[in-house]
Formats: C-alpha cells, sequence, structure tokens
C-alpha cells in the first residue's frame, strides 16, 4: 500500500472560485438576505453608525451571501449615472486570512465592478486608515470570528480589538460572524463579547440556516456536532454523503486520492497534533505506515492550498482549509483527541496540541483550559465541515480508534 504519490491529474475547475462568485445561483433564503444586507446599507446611508450581523454554520453560504452584496454595492457605488443612496461610496471587504483573500482577489480580477484593492486583511486596513486620518463608509467582514481581541505586535496590529476599530473606520459594518470557528486565544470570541462592543450602535442580526455545502442528511452534521462537543452517537445511517471510518490512515489516503482522480478537490486533513514549525523545511504527518508532509506555507502563491493540485500530497490543516470546500476529505484524529471508556467520552488534551500559538495571549480568560478545549473543538469542526460529498475519518488514539471502528461495524 503506497503512502505516498506523484503529483495527481489536475483538479477539474476551480471550484471554490465559482462557490463564491457574486454570479453564482443563490438559495431563496440566500437571495432575500442579499437584498436584506442591501437594504440594510441603504436605509443607514446617511447615518453614523450601523452594524449588520450574518450568522450561521459552517456551509451555509455566508461568504457567497456576503459577496454578493459587497458586488451589489460597488456595483451601485461605481455607476456614473446612479442617483441611489449608495452611489460615490467608498467600501471595502476585510478578512483575516491569507488564503481567503487570494480567493477574493481572484475572483475580482474576474468582474468589471471589482477591483483586487477592495479586498484587504484587517490590519493592513486600520493601519492605513489611522495614518491617512480617513474614514469609510461601508466595510464587510468575512470571518469576523478571526478578528484580533488583543495587542498582537507580530502582525503590527497595537490596538486592544480590530473590531472596535473597523467601528470607529466606516459608518456601516457588515460582518459574518461564527463564535464556533475561533482558532486562537488572540482572536478569542464569544456572543457576549460581540454585542459588548455593538452596545449603542444600531444593529440588526440576520442567520443563514440551509446547510449548503455537507450534501448529507441532517444526522451527518448532528453527528459531527456530537463529536466535538465529547459525545460519539451511532454513525449516521448509509446514505448518498460518504461517511466512512478508517482503522488505517495509508489505505484511507489512497481512497482519497483515488476520489480526488474522479472528481478533483479531495484532500487530507489532521488535527493539529503533529510537529508543524514555519522554518521553510518540510515537516510530516505520521501514524502506522502514513508518512506525508504538512501543507507547505507559500503565501505569495497565486492559488490558496485548497485550488493548488500538488496539496493531493501534502496533508492541510485547519489555517489552510477554513472558508473552503472539499469534494472528500479524509480526516486524521491526532493524539491530542482520545477516548475515556468509563463516561464514554471523547477527551480533548491541550497538552498534546502542537499548535501551542493557539494558548498564547489569553490573559483575560478566566478558565484556561475550558477555552483551550473549545478551541480544539472549534478546529475540529472547522476540518470536519469542509466535504460536500464524503468525510472519511481515522483516529489515532488507540482507545478512540477501537470506539469508532465499532460504530463502523454496528453500522453494517
Amino acid at each position: 500500500m503506497t503512502t505516498t504519490s506523484p503529483l495527481r491529474s489536475e483538479d477539474r475547475g476551480n471550484a471554490s472560485v465559482t462557490r463564491l462568485s457574486p454570479f453564482q445561483p443563490l438559495t431563496d433564503e440566500q437571495q432575500r438576505l442579499v437584498d436584506s444586507i442591501v437594504r440594510f446599507c441603504e436605509r443607514h446611508s446617511h447615518d453614523g453608525h450601523a452594524a449588520l450581523v450574518m450568522e450561521g454554520d459552517a456551509g451555509t453560504g455566508k461568504s457567497l451571501v456576503l459577496n454578493t452584496a459587497f458586488q451589489r454595492i460597488q456595483s451601485e457605488a461605481r455607476d456614473r449615472d446612479s442617483t441611489r443612496s449608495l452611489h460615490g461610496m467608498r467600501n471595502i471587504l476585510l478578512v483575516n486570512h491569507p488564503e481567503m483573500i487570494k480567493l477574493y482577489r481572484n475572483i475580482a480580477a474576474t468582474i468589471p465592478t471589482l477591483r483586487k484593492k477592495d479586498y484587504e486583511r484587517p490590519t493592513s486596513f486600520i493601519n492605513a486608515m489611522h495614518k491617512s486620518e480617513q474614514r469609510v463608509d461601508i466595510v464587510f467582514i468575512d470571518e469576523a470570528h478571526l478578528l484580533l481581541t488583543r495587542t498582537d505586535p507580530y502582525n503590527h496590529f497595537r490596538q486592544s480589538n480590530q473590531l472596535e476599530e473597523i467601528l470607529k473606520l466606516a459608518r456601516i459594518v457588515v460582518l459574518v460572524f461564527d463564535p464556533r470557528q475561533t482558532l486562537k486565544f488572540k482572536g478569542y470570541w464569544d456572543d457576549a463579547h460581540l454585542r459588548t462592543l455593538l452596545a449603542g450602535i444600531p444593529t440588526e442580526t440576520i442567520s443563514l440556516t440551509e446547510q449548503f455545502r455537507v450534501e448529507a442528511n441532517p444526522d451527518v452534521m448532528t453527528w459531527i456536532r456530537a463529536l466535538c462537543d465529547g459525545h460519539l452517537l451511532p454513525l449516521p445511517a448509509k446514505q448518498h454523503f460518504d461517511f466512512r471510518i478508517y482503522d488505517d490512515a495509508a489505505r484511507m489516503y489512497d481512497d482519497i486520492c483515488q476520489r480526488n482522480d474522479a472528481c478533483g478537490q479531495s484532500r487530507i486533513l489532521a488535527t493539529y497534533d503533529f510537529p508543524y514549525t514555519l522554518n521553510g523545511e518540510d515537516h510530516f504527518v505520521q501514524t502506522g505506515s502514513f508518512h506525508l508532509r504538512w501543507d507547505r506555507n507559500q503565501p505569495t502563491h497565486p492559488l490558496p492550498w485548497a485550488e493548488r493540485p500538488e496539496s493531493i500530497d501534502e496533508v492541510g490543516s485547519v489555517y489552510t482549509v477554513q472558508g473552503f470546500d472539499l469534494n472528500y476529505a479524509g480526516v486524521i484524529l491526532g493524539p491530542s483527541m482520545s477516548y475515556d471508556k468509563v463516561t464514554d467520552r471523547v477527551v480533548f488534551h491541550p497538552d498534546r496540541y502542537e499548535d501551542r500559538a493557539a494558548f498564547s495571549g489569553g490573559g483575560r480568560i478566566t478558565d484556561t483550559p475550558r477555552a483551550q478545549c473549545q478551541v480544539m473543538a472549534n478546529a475540529l469542526f472547522v476540518i470536519l465541515t469542509r466535504a460536500r460529498q464524503g468525510l472519511y475519518i481515522k483516529a489515532v488514539d488507540p482507545a478512540l480508534n477501537e470506539r469508532l471502528m465499532l460504530l463502523w461495524k454496528e453500522r453494517g
């Protein structure tokens, strides 16, 4: 059985760009929310402050709705013949995720009413606005749960909270917020924290509920949520969504390679439980006979990691797949997750979690162990909800592996 492979065939098309294009067909629910966002911005176009919060589970199409509304507003702002309230406004979309910035800018290059400069990282925007002493009209924020909540000199952010600064620098803020995708203490959010910052600002909240990514019966998402909360339910029933448990990571990788050859956009992912240092060298995920390098950090590469054909020969982390779709995902649950036979629960072990930077800067967090486990569970939820057509899972911990294989046999 192989544990590495030569470069596979080219992925079929650019799935993520198509998915986030403002001209992608929308569901009725998504179209209603796009219209709501545009009307909100029109209604508050002459106000000093207003905020709109869009909530929704992973895979409900929040980024598509946001970018579609942004394109409509930019089209109106740049229409020289328009007499509507949004004409001439200066607007920008922010996202604190380097892979997502590449995706948004690649989309903008194909649409006349958008510019690559319309999309920026929060810190770059904040610093530029403070330097120029300027203010914009509307700021859209994708993945607002990734905004920093403390000073971070390493990333050139010297204020105390990125959202607080953005609220000072824009009249209208439209943000996507999902606290279940918070991955670091320096950006540790909950709903109460958000509401405190928005207190005194006219605020509306809209929600997406229809699952847009995971093409499965509801029992699949129910099982995933339970696992992230430490519970093991009976496995989802057999259905068109291809859900599998593996005893061998190398065999799982071979099957993912076959799915990639057949339909593209299929990758191996892992929890952040294997050593990984940004020092320019390759680092590897190894369990049993499986041995494959972690995703390579290539900030200047024009394509996001999930879009690169060669990434079939790498293991993706939560930081390279958050916000992206795959067709099939093979997920390795590393040593930081174990199984307690007495309580029949999955246990998270922060001391085994290799992403130590995720736990730095938690001075204001009162219950550190609980927050550490929550960050780990959030990261797990992100990587388990990337796949549209199939999810394969392999656990490294012997007890957890045994329990999952028993559930697999019981499903038959």
